[in-house]
């Protein structure tokens, strides 16, 4: 663990200072097509790594509450650091993968590219060409302190790519459903339910159960779009009663099969 800046100045834990500040740059990427939070709303954050989200909530709202996942060690180590510098009391971490039921699962950490780590590494597989077009979009879009890397020929693209990937280390981590904890926490409301979790958002829904879908008012997923993934998302939110859905692919994600779902009741 090691103390960064972001872009604004904002000291805080991280694992890389250069992911931390691109992680920075997507949140805000999280609020398009009606989704909002004001203050003393309840944030639900499935993926949160070492806590980018729930820290700009907490910086922009005195009152919001985070429930923050996040299964792997060596990131919630820093998730729990930053939650207790910036919502201790109101910034909950949870140590915590996502499934339909409890019990365990083996994740991928990938120390040099901690935001890549999954339990499902075979969705880079299925597209072998993915995953370099993704670190070709994110260096496409990089924020502006790192403008120079949209510059790097595809061979070096490639070059990073396999460095991101390497060192990686197993980790048997805990799954819980996401309605334990709201069971668990006597959660009454969800304003904003946010899952971005390598692979797993199709199992973090049908973590909720049914009875705890009226609680959730706004979604954002991040959804691998292949083998119906997409599919299964847009009909489950329409079915629990969001009319307002909308999907978006990032413009650093334009050639992968990443796509966000946004939807509002």
């Amino acid at each position: 663990m090691k103390k960064g800046n972001l872009e604004d100045g904002t000291e805080l834990y991280c694992l890389s200072k250069t992911e931390a500040i691109v992680l920075d740059s997507h949140v805000d990427g999280y609020f398009q097509h009606g989704v909002s939070i004001k203050d003393g709303d309840t944030v639900m954050d499935v993926g949160a790594n070492i806590g980018i989200f729930g820290i700009r909530a907490c910086q922009r709202y005195p009152n919001v509450k985070v429930y923050a996942f996040e299964p792997i060690p060596d990131i919630f180590e820093v998730l729990n650091a930053n939650a207790q510098k910036f919502g201790k009391d109101r910034f909950f971490p949870l140590q915590f993968g996502v499934s339909e039921e409890e019990g365990s699962a083996t994740f991928t950490y990938f120390p040099r590219s901690p935001a890549l780590s999954t339990a499902h590494g075979e969705m880079w597989q299925e597209d072998p060409e993915m995953f370099v077009n993704a670190v070709k979009g994110s260096l496409d879009e990089a924020p502006k302190g790192y403008r120079w890397a949209r510059f790097l020929p595809r061979f070096a693209v490639r070059m990073l790519a396999n460095y991101l990937r390497g060192g990686a280390k197993k980790f048997e981590c805990k799954l819980i459903p996401i309605s334990k904890v709201i069971k668990d926490n006597n959660i009454q409301r969800i304003d904003l339910l946010k899952i971005d979790c390598e692979g797993a958002e199709i199992l973090a829904l049908k973590s909720i159960a049914a009875e705890d879908w009226d609680k959730i008012q706004q979604v954002v997923v991040e959804v691998h779009d292949s083998e119906g993934r997409k599919e299964f998302a847009l009909n489950l939110l329409k079915e629990k009663g969001f009319t307002k859905i909308n999907t978006e692919r990032e413009k650093a994600l334009e050639n992968t099969n990443l796509i966000n779902v946004y939807a509002v009741r």
